[in-house]
């Protein structure tokens, strides 16, 4: 017996998209996931059309996905977390035009499941670690190298599980080539759980934990931990050792914070809000979803909010001591479940509904008249900047990745068919009926299959209905 898997049509939407140098050249290439698929996409940088290089069924669902590069290495690889209970490290092959699996590690059960992790990804900027987390309890650390010819090599896991703990997001901190470092948004939920009047669960504060991969020992440590003020819902890798200061931007409800260890105090500065808002003015805002930009000389960050309003994000130091978060409005496009700026100049938007688009990003937003916000800048607690939505003005449109979607007709004709399935049922169900009420019965059901023949017809090369009498043969399936 031979067995076939065809997907007559594939997802189009994206839940994830990581971008690098996969191919091994100097080309900037977007690795994106949809659902059960990995396609990657080259947009061209002459053109602006973005294209299609391949695209590979996994047979799973993929969790999470990053791309990490050795250190000293020209090319890209792709991890990813996904309901197998493995970790999978996959290298783009530019002659087979394939994807081929360098390693595949497994560590617990299939599925999706709240202690078995796959739900996080994280990766050291270095490349020298990946720590793959769980919703809840479970976090392990692989460490990444090469071995004497040159190829990737992975170790065994290193434990860094908490017990009664949640997870919320978890990225690498960039400390340069000190021992690696990760940062995640937990909340210890053990107190909540034994207190049955619910007082516990209203104090139980949200941490901010550490964990550091001691490659000396070989181990990792919880290094250090400390609550936060707002429920925060994910987290921001800031540059550092010769690029930036390094440390993490917390996403928190109305409130981005920056933290770092050593002398550096906490920099917080509120989100701004749309002048006019029709939302409720009560309703807090947050920061869905983020890409960095970094040069040898600068970095910045475009952060959007759950509105679609983008932010540039810049820090301002004095010597490796951040002292001013600064936010200026960059422009509004539809809101993504992943944004990645390459360094060919443009802007990718994965979409969380309909289309995703690349944007040539045209301007940095230095220059022009918008106003700009700073943590420095004197406000009450509870109060907020205000700014006007505009159309785009930094960026430019440059190519559109069609997301078809079913439409109205569609949906109608489906609730046509479904609603003459019922009357059939009606009609069993009414054996008693007279033969008045039959005939109007009939009737009705004809009105319906010509009403429903009709609208297939008016687009016969999505229905592919080939006469009335089929539509009938097709009906009669309900009823049998």
């Amino acid at each position: 017996m031979y067995l076939y898997n065809l997907t007559l049509q594939r997802s189009t939407a994206i839940t994830h998209a990581v971008h690098g140098n996969f191919s091994g050249t100097k080309s900037q290439e977007i690795m994106v996931s949809r659902g059960k698929s990995l396609e990657l996409l080259r947009p061209d940088p002459n053109t602006g059309k973005v294209h299609t290089l391949m695209s590979m069924e996994v047979f799973g669902i993929i969790r999470s996905l990053m791309a990490f590069r050795l250190t000293g290495g020209t090319k890209d690889y792709i991890v990813v977390g996904s309901d197998s209970g493995r970790i999978v490290i996959l290298e783009y092959n530019p002659a087979k035009n394939a994807l081929e699996k360098v390693h595949q590690e497994t560590y617990g059960k299939s599925g999706c499941r709240r202690i078995v992790p796959g739900q996080y990804l994280a990766v050291d900027p270095k490349g020298r670690a990946v720590m793959i987390g769980a919703i809840e309890k479970q976090k392990l650390v692989y460490i990444l190298n090469r071995d004497a010819q040159a190829h990737l090599t992975i170790s065994s896991p290193l434990e860094a599980h908490k017990s009664n703990t949640f997870v919320y997001h978890i990225v690498g901190v960039d400390v340069g080539f000190e021992n690696p470092m990760f940062a995640c948004l937990e909340i210890d939920y053990e107190e909540a759980d034994s207190d049955p009047t619910g007082e516990a669960a209203q104090k139980t504060q949200q941490t901010l934990t550490f964990y550091e991969l001691d490659l000396g020992l070989n181990h990792v440590v919880r290094k250090y931990s400390e609550p936060l003020e707002e429920h925060a819902n994910f987290l921001i890798t800031v540059p550092g050792g010769n690029d930036g200061p390094s440390g993490v931007l917390i996403c928190s409800e109305n409130y981005l914070t920056y933290k770092n260890f050593g002398d550096q105090h906490d920099i917080r500065c509120p989100i701004p809000r749309r002048r006019n808002d029709l939302d409720d003015p009560e309703r807090g805002m947050i920061f869905v979803c983020s890409a960095t930009h970094k040069t040898k000389t600068m970095f910045f960050f475009l952060a959007q909010t759950e509105q679609g309003d983008i932010f540039k994000i810049t820090l301002e130091t004095d010597e490796d001591v951040v002292t001013e978060i600064k936010l200026k409005y960059f422009d509004t496009v539809p809101v993504a479940s992943a944004m990645c700026v390459l360094k060919t100049g443009f802007l990718f938007v994965a979409s969380e509904f309909g289309n995703h688009y690349l944007y040539q990003i045209a301007h940095l937003g230095d220059d022009d008249d918008e106003p700009e916000f700073s943590s420095a800048m004197p406000l009450e607690e509870g109060d907020t900047f205000f700014f006007a939505p505009r159309a785009l003005r930094n960026l430019v449109l440059a190519d559109t990745i069609e997301s078809p979607y079913v439409k109205g007709e569609f949906g109608g004709a489906l609730g046509k068919i479904k609603a003459a399935q019922h009357n059939v049922l009606l009609k069993s169900l009414g054996a008693d009926d007279t033969e008045e009420q039959k005939n109007l019965e009939k009737k009705v059901q004809e009105e319906q299959l010509t009403a429903i023949w009709e609208l297939l017809r008016q687009q016969e090369e999505k229905f592919m209905v080939g006469s009335k009498e089929e539509l009938q043969e097709q009906l009669r399936l309900y009823r049998s």
